[in-house]
Order: structure tokens, then C-alpha cells, then sequence
């Protein structure tokens, strides 16, 4: 879908505006949705579960509406703090919104309907799914199903799945996606703005994303180390944006700690003669230039804090509420 070029964008033209919030179980699609609504890149992807640990804003313009697009962490079983906070900050989300967007990746329920063997990650995915459809189903409010992934698979693999989710009586609509390729977002993208509310745009009309220049740029650290790392440690680490230090010549000097809970993941985390970090550093520091439009001399350390996951104020430095 192609978004207004928001330099075309006039406020005047704004007449309906509202936030629609999109939930769903790890790795279902969310952010790369928000980031093809938008048009631009506002929150990161990755392959691996719960990358989006807070919620993400993203703004986009569709006809005569703007539409505040939410991006939320993942609904799963909560097993610690961390967990729990973000499960919160997404139902919170959802409560708050003129519109919400149930995404279900379509691959565990079309394996499951042909009674083939899931994976690990699928039968998670299947799982979370079904207890975040009870839970609304107790909500009583009708959301908006978006059916993702279905390039993959042939067209009467679908229809069974579509029949199954109207009888739950969940969704008052139900769209056929691809986030990654844009099939069928542009019919999702006008019906949430015909239900957005009438009012004047809740954000300049020239702001792709509400996301504070140091959290951007720890996130954009995060994810190249979530694409980078293996197994468990990306769950286990947080990036922190220590300081920023423009010059007048447009530059930046911007310096992140990397944050891990175990000092024997340092090793991991460095590689074999800093080299790991380098490559890492070297990917975020080109995509914050791109974004940014000028030079950035981006530091990162590692710094081993144990109890990181247990301290109030990492919490709140991203909106999730440490007593949830």
C-alpha cells in the first residue's frame, strides 16, 4: 500500500482521527503491519518472539482520517515481571483504542485444520491465539480479524479458517493479509478509518511515529542484537541510550549500554575479538544515520546488571508498569 507523502498532507484534511490498536500472539505479524500502514519503518522486526516489548505509535493518514497505530507487545502466558508488564501494557492498549486489530499468523491454524504436526513455535502461536479469542469473547467487544500470511498458502487452505472464526462471534470483520507484501491492507486501512471518531489529527500531520529520539535509537540497537544472537540471551538483554551528544556540524555522539543479566554472556555478546559487537554496532549506527540524515558516532558497551529485569525504572523508561 502507498502511503500520502506527509509533506502532502494537510491538516485541514483531517477530519477523523483515533488510535487502533494492534494485538496478537509473538511473531504474528504486528509490527511489520504497522510499519507497512505507516508507510515507513516505526517499530523493529525481527524473527524471534516478543521483540516489541512496549507499546509503539505509529501514524499514518488514510482518505480523511489519521489513524494512531498501536503497536503492542505480544499476548502469551506470562511467566515473570517482564512478562506480565508487557501482556498488561497490551491489553491496556486494546482497552483504550477506537479500534482494534486481532493478527493471527494463519500457518499453526491451517496446520492444525490439515491435522499436520506443529512446531514448537507454532503450537505456542495456536495456544496464545485461543485463550486471547476467549478473552475477548468474556470482553464482549468485536474486533477487527486480520488473517496474516496467507501468500503462503492456497485459497481453499483459508476459507475453512475464515468459517471457524466467525463463529466465535469475535470479529466483526475479517481480512486476508499479507503485512509483508501488502496483500489486502490497503481494504483493512479504509475500514478502520471510517470508524475512527470525528475530530482534528492527534499528532502533526508530518510525524510517522511517538517514540522519543533515544528509545528509537535503543530499540534500532536491540534489534540488530536480536538478529544477531541465538537462543535465550536476546530475552535476557536490554539496550539503554547512556547519552547523546550533538555537534554543531549535525553530527551525534551517542552512547548505549547493552545490559545483560549474566557475565558469562558477556563473551556472546562481544565475540571473538569484539567483533560481534563491531558488526552490531556498525548495522545500527547505518540504519540511525539513514533515519536521522546525518553522521552518528555510535558507542556501545556491555554492561552486566543481574537484576535489570527487577528494577522499577527500566520499566518505566519504556511505559510498561513495573507492578502489573
Amino acid at each position: 500500500m502507498t502511503e500520502p507523502d506527509p509533506s502532502t498532507v494537510n491538516v485541514e484534511d483531517i477530519k477523523k482521527a483515533g488510535f487502533v490498536a494492534i494485538i496478537g500472539a509473538p511473531n504474528a505479524g504486528k509490527s511489520t503491519l504497522v510499519n507497512n500502514l505507516v508507510g515507513t519503518k516505526v517499530a523493529i522486526v525481527t524473527h524471534k518472539v516478543q521483540t516489541t516489548r512496549f507499546p509503539i505509535r505509529g501514524v499514518a493518514h488514510i482518505d480523511q482520517a489519521q489513524l494512531v497505530l498501536v503497536d503492542t507487545p505480544g499476548i502469551f502466558r506470562a511467566r515473570n515481571r517482564l512478562d506480565r508488564a508487557m501482556v498488561k501494557s497490551a491489553w491496556t492498549g486494546a482497552e483504550d483504542a477506537d479500534a482494534v486489530v486481532h493478527l493471527i499468523d494463519a500457518a499453526a491454524w491451517i496446520a492444525m485444520a490439515d491435522e499436520q504436526k506443529l512446531t514448537p513455535a507454532q503450537k505456542l502461536s495456536f495456544e496464545d491465539d485461543r485463550r486471547l479469542i476467549e478473552q475477548l469473547k468474556e470482553n464482549r467487544r468485536q474486533v477487527v480479524l486480520g488473517l496474516n500470511k496467507i501468500d503462503l498458502f492456497a485459497h481453499d487452505q483459508i476459507l475453512p479458517l475464515i468459517e471457524t472464526f466467525n463463529e466465535t462471534g469475535v470479529y466483526s470483520d475479517i481480512f486476508m493479509l499479507s503485512a509483508l507484501n501488502g496483500d489486502g491492507i490497503t481494504k483493512l486501512a479504509e475500514t478502520l478509518a471510517e470508524r475512527m471518531p470525528e475530530g482534528p489529527p492527534l499528532y502533526p500531520v508530518d510525524q510517522t511515529a511517538d517514540l522519543p529520539l533515544r528509545l528509537l535509537a535503543a530499540e534500532i540497537t536491540r534489534e540488530k542484537l536480536m538478529l544477531r544472537l541465538h537462543q535465550e540471551l536476546p530475552y535476557q538483554l536490554m539496550v539503554e541510550t547512556e547519552s547523546w551528544e550533538p555537534f554543531d556540524n549535525g553530527s551525534a555522539r551517542v552512547r548505549q549500554a547493552v545490559i545483560i543479566a549474566r557475565e558469562q554472556h558477556k563473551g556472546m555478546v562481544l565475540g571473538k575479538g569484539g567483533q560481534t559487537i563491531k558488526s552490531i554496532g556498525k548495522a545500527a549506527r547505518e540504519e540511525l544515520q539513514d533515519i536521522l540524515g546525518h553522521p552518528v558516532h555510535l558507542i556501545l558497551f556491555v554492561k552486566v546488571d543481574p537484576k535489570w529485569q527487577d528494577r522499577r525504572e527500566a520499566y518505566l523508561a519504556v511505559g510498561l508498569e513495573f507492578d502489573a
